[in-house]
């Protein structure tokens, strides 16, 4: 397994793959200064590197890169996790120490079910998707593309998150929230659009 990208990110993904016996062969960043990470060399060019995992925790990077190469890619679930065997996890994605997936979940390509999340039946997760850790979604959750969840928020059993937004740590998400806005609190209420969306998408800056 190669990772794209050697931060802080990668380090936790390497300790995953060791854990699950995974091999290693190396770490790409752009970084010419960068040779080694964690005992692992680290290449400046992703020519012939598959499979693959993006090692980047912004969503929209990971999008990006993923864009632009020509890979195959792998996953990352560390033996701690507890996977249910008609949970479906998309290529490029993390899973990390102590996630709950419960059965008919989906979870799409390159996202990020960070430590201790807790994720319930039949919710859905959108390709680039990030939970930060121990973010709980109960039943029947839809978590649309690229959308970042952050530590220790709650979505209640039916809602459904749009794409591209941000929801707060420590929220209470009991509505529907919309695409490309940030939200928090409890209840969660969203309190500004983001001003710029992915290249040839625009949200308006503020909720009227």
């Amino acid at each position: 397994m190669y990772l794209y990208g050697a931060s802080g990110h990668a380090k936790v993904i390497i300790e995953i793959l060791e854990a699950a016996g995974e091999r290693i062969d190396a770490l790409i960043d752009d970084n010419p200064a960068l040779n080694e990470v964690c005992g692992y060399p680290v290449r400046h060019d992703a020519a012939g590197c598959s499979p693959l995992i993006i090692s980047i925790g912004a969503n929209a990077v990971r999008r990006r890169i993923a864009a632009t190469l020509n890979a195959r890619y792998g996953t990352a679930v560390h033996p701690s996790a507890v996977v249910s065997p008609r949970a479906v996890i998309g290529v490029g994605t993390v899973v990390m120490q102590g996630a709950v997936l419960q059965t008919s979940v989906r979870v799409g390509r390159h996202c990020i079910v960070n430590t201790g999340v807790s994720v319930d039946h039949e919710c859905r997760l959108g390709d680039y998707v990030h939970l930060s850790p121990h973010a709980t979604l109960c039943g029947n959750v839809q978590i649309d593309e690229g959308t970042w969840v952050g530590a220790g928020a709650i979505v209640v059993q039916g809602v459904h998150i749009g794409r591209w937004s941000v929801i707060g740590a420590g929220s209470v998400v009991t509505k529907d929230i919309p695409d490309g806005v940030v939200a928090y609190g409890n209840p969660c209420r969203v309190v500004r659009y983001i001003r710029e969306g992915l290249p040839g998408e625009n949200f308006s800056e503020e909720v009227k």
